[in-house]
């Protein structure tokens, strides 16, 4: 392993465990637990060796009543974190002691919104869990919950 994906090994070791393609459920729900949405995702993680990005995640987002969102964006490794600066949303990403994914980003599309994110894989490394803790203006309103598993 040589160029970014060594770089980003030796900084975020874990973080390669995700590569591939995962699919699950989002649910996302207010402060109460009432369900806001729900809509299942196929996520394609990709960490080229050379070129601009050290990560690169494609999304395809599926609702029951038809509505199909296709999404790609990329993240640059920049001191050891990942960074996105997209159309959508800005932020970073680094890994813990223990190889959590966190993420801390805010949204360019909702005013005075950010989320953290919380990225687990499950010990047999083809399953994870992903929670997002939404705050707008500084106080918390909205969580985001979500079981995948590996496909490819």
């Amino acid at each position: 392993m040589s160029g970014l994906r060594a770089r980003l090994a030796a900084a975020m070791p874990a973080m390669l465990g995700h590569d591939g393609v995962w699919t699950g459920v989002y649910r996302h729900v207010d402060r109460d637990g009432t369900l806001l949405d729900i809509h299942r995702m196929t996520t394609r993680c990709e960490f080229p060796d050379d070129g601009p990005y050290a990560y690169i995640q494609h999304n395809k987002l599926e609702w029951d009543d038809g509505r199909v969102r296709e999404l790609s964006f990329g993240g640059v490794l920049e001191a050891g974190r990942l960074v996105w600066d997209t159309e959508r949303f800005h932020g970073y990403g680094w890994e813990t002691m223990d190889g959590v994914i966190l993420l801390n980003l805010t949204r360019k599309d909702e005013a005075d919104t950010h989320f953290i994110e919380m990225i687990t894989l499950g010990g047999d490394g083809r399953t994870r869990a992903r929670t997002w803790q939404w705050f707008t203006a500084g106080k918390p309103t909205r969580r985001t919950l979500c079981d995948e598993e590996k496909i490819g």
